[in-house]
């Protein structure tokens, strides 16, 4: 069903690009229509080079080639370009192809995934309406251009802004300076049902993480956790929660039953049917005293809980006693690396980054968070998420 989809989406696109070049360029060089003057109106206008008189389905197959940027630069080079790459069709069909291979997505980029729930634009609509230099007809349309870019993770690392010279330099001082050891709350059934426990993989990854203090103190009656060094510089804590003890995790992941976690309780529903949780007097002791979240959940095909992750999720970052939302990293786990990483026709082996967010209903939460593709045996995006929630935490890296 999905290759169908595929075929139906590239068909549609090269039609609506195809209906495009025949109405405004009938010939290979001729007349433009419309708000596009002809040759002689504009002068030394040149007349279409090679590139644009290639059939409309190798001129889509090239982009389709072609990064987000290098499809910008290519609108910039003339005026049949730069109303070619704006055909909404043709970026909703990228969305809708890339999207499930971005390893991350955060409270800034999530993409309005609704707007792809909605009916295809019709393509005579589409293409009657465009015209050059006019966005007239395309207002009422969906900026599948707009979303691309901003949810595009290569796209999202362009743009960022350079920081000043003076802000490296302050970067540096303050680097010099002890600050307080951030601690993380780290929770989740990807810690449990896993074949390989990210956990253990932690703590036995010194080319990773290398583990810079064990468990010595006790915050609030509650154990400290392990400290970690993050770039052999940033000391970071994380306390992990588990649902239950070790004996009972193993004989549930073993028999693929769900275990009664003992860190929250269920307490009913509200007026209009979600799950209500509360939490456990150790677990609220941890939610006061921690800078942020982080959540492992299971990505593998198939798992997941539903509405019950969403409630618990909730119930943990409710109680948190701060005027500034703590920040919440969902690390997107699977066991191990994608056998066929190299084959993107293949089955996904794991739930998309832009769908687990979808699942846990991050969207509607107030606080800023992110979530990371990972990987439990090679800990692979590990970092990027860790990087991310240490700047949430004011750290300068």
């Amino acid at each position: 069903m999905a290759g169908k989809t595929h075929q139906l989406n590239e068909s549609v696109v090269i039609r609506s690009l195809r209906r495009f070049r025949e109405r405004y360029f009938p010939n290979t060089g001729g007349a433009v229509k419309g708000d596009l003057t002809s040759a002689e109106d504009q002068g030394d206008e040149p007349q279409l080079g090679f590139l644009d008189s290639l059939p409309v389905d190798t001129q889509f197959l090239i982009m389709s080639y072609l990064c987000p940027a290098d499809i910008c630069c290519l609108g910039a080079t003339s005026r049949y370009w730069r109303a070619l790459v704006r055909d909404p069709l043709l970026w909703r069909y990228f969305l809708i192809r890339d999207m499930l291979y971005w390893p991350s997505i955060d409270h800034v980029s999530m993409p309005q995934l609704e707007l792809l729930d909605a009916p295809l634009i019709n393509a005579d609509e589409s293409l009657d309406e465009r015209e050059e230099g006019s966005d007239k007809g395309m207002e009422l349309k969906c900026d599948y251009m707009s979303e691309y870019l901003k949810s595009c993770p290569s796209c999202r690392e362009q743009w960022l802004p350079s920081r000043p010279a003076y802000e490296v330099v302050t970067s540096f001082l303050q680097s010099l300076v002890p600050s307080a050891e951030p601690r993380y709350a780290m929770f989740g059934p990807g810690m449990e049902q896993l074949d390989v426990s990210l956990v253990t993989r932690l703590m036995r990854a010194p080319d990773v993480l290398p583990v810079s203090g064990t468990p010595q103190r006790q915050i609030n009656g509650i154990g400290s956790g392990i400290s970690y060094l993050f770039n052999n510089q940033h000391k970071f804590n994380i306390l992990t929660l588990y649902s239950t003890n070790r004996a009972e995790r193993e004989r549930a992941r073993v028999q693929q039953q769900s275990v009664n976690s003992k860190l929250f309780a269920f307490v009913g529903t509200d007026d209009s049917g979600k799950l209500i949780y509360s939490l456990a007097p150790h677990v609220q002791q941890v939610c006061q005293v921690v800078d942020g979240f982080i959540y492992v959940a299971n990505a593998e095909p198939g798992k997941g809980e539903g509405e019950s992750e969403i409630a618990q999720i909730r119930a943990v970052l409710s109680y948190v006693k701060a005027s500034t939302p703590r920040p919440l990293l969902v690390l997107s786990c699977v066991a191990r690396e994608d056998p066929d990483a190299g084959n993107r026709i293949a089955t996904r082996w794991r739930t998309p980054c832009v769908y687990m967010a979808k699942r846990l209903g991050l969207s509607k939460l107030d606080n800023q968070w992110m979530v990371q593709d990972t990987v439990a045996e090679s800990l692979s995006g590990l970092l990027d998420g860790i990087a991310w929630l240490l700047r949430c935490s004011g750290v300068k890296l």
